[in-house]
């Protein structure tokens, strides 16, 4: 790993993959987290799904240097599509807007997407991102 991959280091040297996760998404969702420490467990079932999310997705991917924030996004629509995950899309839809990309190319990665992913994929993902951002 080069050194422009790595997430911040804590002071035994080893990642702090949480602090990195936890500002990758407030950066990703401004205003969204108060500042402090913040406890995403809900008391249910499986709390601590969120909380792996935070350090194995947002720590340890989103928080790497090699790709930018925009194309991050780009990837992960495409991912998120192909899955039919429409649940993570209205979420990572309104990242994408954030991250950079216009309501127009968040159309067109959808209509890309109808070719690889297949069409009832892609008008899921058109579902998901007309209620994400009340286009």
């Amino acid at each position: 790993m080069t050194a422009e991959n790595k997430t911040s280091l804590g002071t035994n040297g080893s990642p702090d993959l949480r602090s990195a996760g936890v500002a990758a998404l407030r950066a990703a969702l401004p205003g969204v987290f108060p500042e402090g420490d913040i406890d995403l467990r809900d008391g249910g079932l499986g709390e601590d799904l969120v909380e792996i999310g935070l350090i194995s997705v947002w720590g340890a991917l989103w928080a790497r240097d090699g790709l930018s924030r925009r194309d991050r996004s780009l990837v992960t629509l495409g991912i998120l599509i192909a899955l039919n995950a429409e649940t993570e899309l209205r979420t990572h839809m309104k990242i994408a807007l954030t991250n950079g990309l216009t309501k127009d190319e968040i159309a067109e990665v959808i209509y890309h997407s109808s070719g690889y992913a297949g069409f009832p994929a892609a008008v899921a993902a058109r579902t998901a991102a007309r209620e994400a951002l009340g286009a």
